[in-house]
């Protein structure tokens, strides 16, 4: 069993419109393995023992899945910022894009793009740098998993193609700055 990599913040991902229940349980089982606080689905049209043959974890038991008829009713925690996995003009190349602590993933459905009613909510649109269109499945796991060595804490890469891994430095774990401050001013009163 592998550790779970440290960061801060959390993540929830989606799919508006979704319609094959093979794609959505490979979502909600990659979403599970990365560590995902939450999933969720807008408008679509799915049966949960369907769902359930590709998702062998049973996500639906480990994390909420929240399920919106639309994107009207669809509701992002506070601070948190909703980020569109679509292939636009204007969407940042995702080896560029910084992703923010509190985030929400969403990708369109199968045949279709993500709504310009879902498009105007997000924050963000990203696009995978690819020739064409990948499986919506693949997609937000490339997504999660970019977001997890983007924030994750992770040893460098070694500068050499098979060099020797560099080991991960410890945490330092320090006082509170308030207790900081209060033995320096301790240490300049003496």
């Amino acid at each position: 069993m592998s550790q779970n990599p440290v960061h801060r913040g959390y993540f929830g991902i989606g799919v508006e419109g979704i319609s094959k229940p093979m794609n959505l349980g490979a979502v909600l089982r990659t979403a599970h393995a990365f560590h995902a606080s939450f999933c969720f689905t807008i408008g679509a049209c799915f049966n949960v023992r369907d769902v359930l043959a590709s998702d062998t974890s049973v996500a639906f038991d480990s994390m909420p899945v929240q399920i919106y008829p639309d994107v009207a009713s669809f509701q992002a925690p506070v601070g948190c910022r909703i980020v569109g996995i679509e292939i636009t003009d204007d969407a940042i190349d995702l080896p560029s894009f910084t992703h923010p602590p509190a985030a929400i993933y969403v990708l369109g459905a199968e045949k279709d793009s993500l709504t310009p009613a879902m498009q105007e909510r997000c924050d963000f649109i990203i696009k995978i740098p690819t020739r064409f269109c990948v499986n919506l499945s693949v997609a937000g796991a490339i997504v999660m998993y970019d977001r997890m060595i983007s924030l994750g804490r992770f040893a460098e890469r070694p500068v050499r193609v098979g060099g020797p891994a560099a080991p991960l430095l410890k945490h330092k774990r320090g006082l509170p700055v308030w207790k900081q401050k209060q033995l320096k001013k301790q240490q300049n009163s003496d």
